[in-house]
């Protein structure tokens, strides 16, 4: 086994140190707007360990007010063995799905949403009681909860299914989308779209931007919108460079007040000397915080590697964009404390719809 000299290790503590500082600095903002107007988060996942060391942090910062969807005995034992100090009943809400009353209620429901798209009653009360998904969308639908997260088990594609189902989109939002930051050394980036989109066009990447731009201005941080591509500034003519342009035009015009410029190389989006050897009278200042992929490979794979490299693992998302109510489809890799930061960032996205 590879050993470090002791400095390089005493440098490693000190720069992970001020990292986490910078985090917690970062996410200030939104766990302050959590606080102050506490909401019900519904976890779909409310057996999983990293839900339930979460939910412990939650309760001691005064984040939300929890609502585990789960088996109690399955719950307690893993609380239990975490050792953990969630009181089922007077900490945290359980929603048994093997044994609640409202489950007449909640097929009833979904049967009434999906009734027309081939959802029998037979087929509504089977899905409610196999997916614990399906309850917490209904939970936010019926006003049982404010906020919900899942996606910690599964595919992301078919948690998204049943969020999209029962909450639809936001008004004024054509589609949904999603953004993930990667907290950087240098500072945190945002990215889009990074899960559900797979070639969106012009006018569906200047959406896109801009509810990305408005969750920016929600961690107190004014957005700069980089438009990416492999063509910088006319450099290519192929389809993909002229779809760029043609977002960051449209999306100049929908949202004035944001400083954005593409289509760009990556660098040149990160510095200001880079875009000034192309274009002296480039639209962006210094570097851009919200980085507009072409598709969605790009946007994905470009978070995943600035995720290992540079993040030291530590992001935040997916953020679901446009959705109709205060919900977010996590992935199986989160992390507790990526659990936590999205129960509070789902808290205050509740907390102003509720406004």
């Amino acid at each position: 086994m590879a050993t470090r000299p002791i400095a390089d290790i005493e440098a490693y503590r000190e720069s992970l140190t001020r990292f986490v500082y910078q985090t917690s600095m970062f996410m200030r903002p939104v766990f302050a707007a959590a606080k102050a107007s506490v909401q019900r988060v519904a976890y779909a996942e409310g057996e999983d360990e990293r839900v339930l060391r979460a939910v412990q942090v939650a309760i001691d910062d005064g984040l939300a007010k929890p609502i585990l969807i789960g088996r109690p005995a399955v719950i307690q034992a893993r609380i239990d063995k975490a050792g953990l100090r969630i009181q089922l009943g007077k900490d945290v809400e359980i929603c048994n799905p093997e044994d609640d009353p409202r489950f007449r209620q909640y097929w009833e429901a979904y049967h009434k949403l999906m009734g027309r798209d081939g959802v029998t009653p037979e087929a509504a009360k089977a899905a409610v009681r196999r997916s614990n998904t399906i309850i917490a969308a209904l939970m936010v639908y019926l006003g049982d909860a404010d906020a919900m997260l899942c996606g910690l088990v599964g595919k992301f594609d078919a948690h998204l299914g049943h969020v999209r189902d029962i909450l639809g989109l936001n008004e004024g939002a054509s589609q949904l989308a999603t953004v993930n930051a990667v907290m950087l050394d240098t500072g945190t980036l945002f990215i889009a779209d990074t899960y559900i989109n797979e070639d969106p066009t012009a006018e569906q990447l200047a959406s896109i931007a801009l509810m990305a731009a408005e969750e920016v201005q929600r961690f107190g941080l004014p957005p700069k919108v980089a438009f990416l591509s492999h063509s910088s500034y006319g450099s290519s003519t192929r389809p993909s460079a002229l779809k760029m342009r043609k977002a960051r035009d449209l999306f100049s015009k929908m949202a004035p007040h944001i400083e954005c410029d593409g289509e760009m190389h990556g660098d040149a989006a990160l510095s200001e000397s880079v875009r000034h050897r192309s274009l002296l009278d480039a639209s962006l200042t210094g570097s851009a915080n919200v980085l507009i992929c072409p598709n969605l490979d790009a946007a994905n794979i470009l978070f995943n590697v600035l995720k290992q490299t540079g993040g030291h693992g530590t992001t935040i998302g997916p953020i679901l964009l446009g959705g109709g109510g205060a919900a977010d489809v996590l992935t199986p890799s989160a992390t507790v404390r990526r659990v936590v930061n999205m129960t509070a960032l789902a808290a205050a996205n509740a907390a102003g719809k509720r406004k």
